[in-house]
């Protein structure tokens, strides 16, 4: 069974830093993509960033780029999102994702690609 456990969210003021952590388990970590989405009330759940299964490769939203930083540590089955810079609009719910697929071409950005998801933790950042 696989699981995904956030956890590193909480309430920060613009322009502090938070990182996130995401534990994995259940199956083989070091071959699966991995992605950070976010989610606020009454909008769809967006890809904030996304890692290739070896590291090598990341993707970022516009509204990241710059500030946000993912990672991933194989050995311990972990992905992190390092937040700088907050601000108030990077309010929201905040979820891991591991992909479908093993390998595969990269990093994913739609939601479709990811089979797996955390429990999600809420991020606020206030002004």
């Amino acid at each position: 069974q696989v699981q995904l456990v956030e956890s590193g969210g909480g309430l920060v003021q613009a322009g502090d830093s938070l990182r996130l952590s995401c534990a994995a388990s259940g199956r083989t970590f070091n071959v699966y993509a991995m992605g950070w989405f976010r989610q606020v009330p009454g909008k769809e759940r967006d890809v904030v960033a996304a890692i290739n299964w070896s590291g090598s490769s990341t993707y970022y939203a516009d509204s990241v780029k710059g500030r946000f930083t993912i990672s991933r540590d194989n050995a311990k089955n972990t992905v992190y999102l390092q937040m700088m810079s907050l601000k108030p609009e990077d309010t929201a719910v905040y979820y891991c994702a591991q992909a479908g697929t093993k390998f595969g071409g990269g990093w994913y950005t739609s939601k479709e690609q990811y089979a797996y998801w955390g429990q999600g933790t809420q991020v606020t950042v206030s002004s």
